[in-house]
């Protein structure tokens, strides 16, 4: 039995293929750590004014 040969891939397969991975590279590499640096930034700042209005957590000085 003699296998096919092996189907070329179309040129619109081709694109779809380097759009996703552009799509996966950009998404990897520079949306999601900013919004990882972003979230991280947003909390530590949120914890700050809490702390400026409230103080600093532990016992009442006394």
């Amino acid at each position: 039995m003699s296998e096919a040969p092996a189907e070329q891939e179309k040129p619109e397969e081709r694109n779809a293929r380097r759009r996703e991975l552009v799509t996966f590279l950009v998404l990897a590499f520079g949306i999601w750590p900013l919004v990882a640096v972003g979230v991280v930034g947003g909390y530590g700042f949120l914890v700050w004014m809490w702390q400026i209005i409230f103080g600093p957590p532990g016992p009442p000085g006394g």
